[in-house]
């Protein structure tokens, strides 16, 4: 493993140790205050821009199970009516593009890669940004850092590939301090694979904390050990298990396996809790994101030939004939 200033290699061991047996970690100080001023400053203009400025591409024409879709989807995220039309005008667009082709499976059996979902939630308290590097190219500096890079490959293999990259920003009070934002869940695409689960891990996460990850604000929750269950959480209720919040500083990582159950918790402060989260999968699955998708030849060609695999170049389907 390559050991940063003030960690050793046997720090860098625990970690790797504690993401098998309690599957999540968090290593503290890998970014410079610099570096966290720089990525802070990148989220926050970006938030701002895209809540002036929503992505809309355009729409498509109705087709019969919309309104159950948007019920669906209503159910399971607390967005503005605002929020609710622009993600069912996205998801009518992106189907248009496809020939208007409808999907053979009621809403909740859709798989979460094929769907638009809310770029705002929790009333438009919290926020995510997608596709970061193409916005923000500076960003394919924490896809490919080398200590945790080489900690997810040790994971899921030396050819695992970036499936998302996004910041996310929750947001002050989210949901007025009334419940937990978030649902207990696995992550994509443990949550369409029936039990029992498969007993590796298929996806990885890793979330750069950008303000310091505290209970009150919202830090990530984790129950340790529950990668070992395979199965899912209770969808909306609570889990009986002992919870362990990833309480760290600023410049600090928390990683945890695709099938550690977890959560947002809920913001109680005045300020928002910001990351910048990227998703690791299997070479042979199918990533969140077209990672590729908005970058120019130059930008890419800036990018080390390593990061530009993980972002998706000669890791996709060729035409064969």
């Amino acid at each position: 493993l390559t050991v940063p200033p003030g960690l050793t290699t046997s720090d860098l061991e625990a970690v790797a140790t504690s993401l098998h047996e309690r599957g999540y970690a968090v290593i503290e100080g890998l970014l410079s205050s610099a570096d966290v001023r720089l990525y802070r400053e990148i989220v926050t203009e970006h938030c701002a821009r895209e809540r002036e400025q929503p992505f809309d591409p355009g729409d498509g024409p109705t087709q019969p199970g919309d309104e159950e879709l948007e019920r669906y989807l209503r159910a399971s995220y607390g967005c503005t009516d605002a929020e609710f039309a622009r993600t069912m005008r996205r998801l009518r667009y992106t189907r248009a593009q496809n020939e208007h082709t409808p999907w053979p499976v009621p809403p909740e059996q859709i798989s979460k890669l094929f769907l638009q979902l809310p770029t705002t939630w929790d009333q438009d308290r919290s926020q995510a940004v997608y596709r970061l590097v193409a916005k923000a190219p500076e960003v394919g500096r924490l896809v490919e850092h080398p200590t945790v890079l080489k900690l997810v490959q040790g994971v899921l293999g030396d050819d695992c590939l970036l499936s998302d990259c996004l910041a996310t920003s929750i947001g002050a009070h989210s949901s007025d301090g009334h419940k937990q934002s978030m649902p207990w869940h696995v992550d994509i695409p443990l949550g369409q694979i029936p039990e029992p689960l498969p007993d590796f891990p298929i996806t990885l996460q890793n979330a750069w904390m950008l303000d310091d990850f505290t209970e009150a604000n919202g830090a990530t929750q984790v129950v340790p050990g529950s990668h070992r269950y395979r199965k899912k959480p209770p969808w909306g209720s609570e889990v009986e298990d002992a919870v362990e919040t990833l309480q760290a500083p600023a410049g600090s990582v928390g990683i945890w396996l695709s099938n550690t159950w977890h959560r947002a918790g809920t913001n109680f402060t005045d300020t928002p809790r910001r990351a910048v989260l990227c998703y690791y999968c299997r070479s042979w699955t199918t990533p969140i994101s077209d990672n590729a998708a908005g970058l120019t030849s130059a930008v890419a060609q800036s990018f080390s030939p390593h990061l530009r695999y993980l972002l998706g170049y000669s890791a996709r389907p060729p035409i064969r004939g």
